[in-house]
């Protein structure tokens, strides 16, 4: 399994975000890219042959189509791997004019 994963909902309409495109970056180095699924989820961002390292990581979510009139076309969430023997969940629940974000599980 994936050291790191997301689940994007769509606070507005109740429901999961499917369809929203992805990318992790360790560093500024894109690492990989995916797209939510109809559960909203991207279960595994990272590639199969790399290793989860302690440092800074970014997930970059292009929300322009979900909301085209909204106020932020991309979110960005930056977070620290600091044991990289861990799972990294991060869920992102957002809105047309805002957005949320934690550490799941």
């Amino acid at each position: 399994m994936s050291g790191i994963s997301t689940h994007v909902l769509d606070t507005a309409a109740g429901k999961p975000a499917a369809g929203i495109p992805v990318h992790l970056f360790r560093g500024e180095h894109e690492v990989s890219s995916g797209i939510t699924n109809q559960d909203g989820r991207c279960a595994a961002l990272l590639p199969s042959d790399a290793r989860l390292e302690q440092d800074i990581y970014r997930l970059v979510f292009d929300i322009s189509a979900q909301f085209p009139d909204g106020f932020y076309p991309k979110i960005e969430i930056s977070f620290r791997i600091a044991d990289a023997s861990g799972h990294y969940h991060v869920p992102l629940l957002l809105s047309p004019f805002g957005y949320t974000t934690y550490r799941g599980s």
